[in-house]
């Protein structure tokens, strides 16, 4: 299991031009069962994935699609864990 943490880079107006595609990009990542869960961070100085994944090598891998990672326009720091103890509907990827 995986926490990623975008911090934006650029102004906010150059983010706002970019989240479209990096929505799309997001739903892509939902549908192939890789993100759980995504949202900014409060303040909106960046945002924050939590993802599954059989390796980080494969986080790295789709980090390099997202369309902030693209522009240049966020930077990512990628904290893996090892989930114990979770809520009924998270239960799934719990590990012993």
């Amino acid at each position: 299991m995986f926490i990623i943490t975008l911090t934006y880079l650029k102004p906010a107006e150059e983010i706002d031009k970019l989240l479209a595609a990096h929505r799309e990009y997001l739903r892509e990542q939902y549908a192939n069962g890789m993100f759980l869960m995504s949202g900014r961070q409060v303040p909106r100085t960046g945002g924050v994935i939590l993802a599954t994944a059989d390796s980080r090598a494969d986080i790295e891998a789709v980090i390099e699609l997202d369309p902030f990672n693209e522009a240049g326009a966020a930077s990512y720091t990628i904290t893996e864990f090892v989930p114990t103890m979770a809520v009924d509907s998270l239960s799934a990827f719990k590990q012993a």
